[in-house]
């Protein structure tokens, strides 16, 4: 067999690969620098980063804004709260939802359930806003609980609906021969559905993680004790008001200002980091599924 000489590139062609790289090289830079930024000052003095515009490599190289950070009581606990909203949270979300999106998705027959659907729909469009919320918390004894930052986003319609799409790309045929063979609605979801539907529950699991780790409005308006705080209301107070790291770090703090800022920033950014490559496998393939139908 001959070999198939390769077509050789006209330069037209070979202009507008180089225009293409450079446009994705710089992209890149620009998306890479700032989370290098960070790190990079998280290591250096406060002095270096003030006075220099660009930061590349450390300045003054040193841990001492991560010694400072960790000795903080309320970022330490802060972080602590933050893991126990993710361990009650996720749970109680992931239930919610499969048994949301099931219903939804099923085809045997409901009584009122094209009126229920409207409602759950209703309700990702349409709220009853803060004040209403608030009271309900209120009535609910929880104010100034973790259950507060639990219990009032359990469930999102939105993540619903992406399980219910998950869900009826499976084919009915398989429900239909395990009722034949006497299961349940309980024992077809969990033993057919759920185990076809593992990219789905990773980009779930994603999803709320995320939510649950970067959330900070309901804290503010529904925890009053500052030891209940998740990790991000302290960070935003570190960054907005610079007080609370001020008090604990003393004659330190003047030096290490600016690097502590940072260095909180990446202690409380790097746990949800770690979380995108195991799933990385998975997002790809559940957040297309139900985008092309036929």
């Amino acid at each position: 067999m001959r070999n198939r000489k390769k077509k050789k590139k006209s330069v037209e062609d070979i202009i507008l690969d180089v225009i293409i790289y450079s446009i994705l090289i710089l992209l890149a830079i620009v998306t890479f620098y700032p989370m290098w930024y960070v790190v990079v000052a998280s290591f250096s003095s406060g002095s270096y980063i003030i006075s220099q515009e660009i930061l590349l490599w450390p300045g003054d190289f040193n841990l001492e804004a991560y010694k400072l950070t960790f000795r903080h009581p309320l970022l330490v606990k802060s972080f602590g709260n933050s893991l126990m909203v993710l361990a009650l949270g996720l749970p109680i979300n992931i239930v919610l939802t499969v048994l949301a999106g099931y219903f939804m998705s099923s085809t045997t027959k409901v009584y009122w359930k094209k009126p229920i659907i409207y409602m759950i729909l209703f309700t990702m469009f349409f709220n009853g806003g803060l004040v209403p919320n608030y009271l309900n918390v209120k009535d609910l004894r929880i104010f100034n609980t973790i259950w507060a930052l639990v219990l009032p986003g359990a469930l999102s319609v939105y993540n619903a609906n992406i399980c219910k799409t998950a869900m009826e790309a499976i084919p009915y045929s398989l429900h239909e021969s395990a009722y034949l063979d006497g299961a349940s609605d309980l024992k077809v979801l969990f033993k057919i559905v759920l185990p076809l539907m593992k990219p789905t529950m990773a980009v779930l699991l994603l999803y709320y993680g995320v939510a649950h780790w970067n959330a900070w409005f309901n804290a503010s308006i529904y925890i009053r004790d500052e030891q209940k705080l998740p990790a991000q209301n302290i960070l935003r107070a570190v960054l907005l008001e610079n007080t609370t790291l001020a008090e604990s770090a003393g004659d330190s703090y003047n030096a290490y200002a600016e690097a502590m800022q940072y260095a909180a920033i990446v202690i409380i950014t790097v746990p949800i980091v770690c979380v995108y490559p195991f799933l990385q496998k998975h997002f790809a393939k559940g957040v297309m599924i139900g985008a092309v139908k036929g």
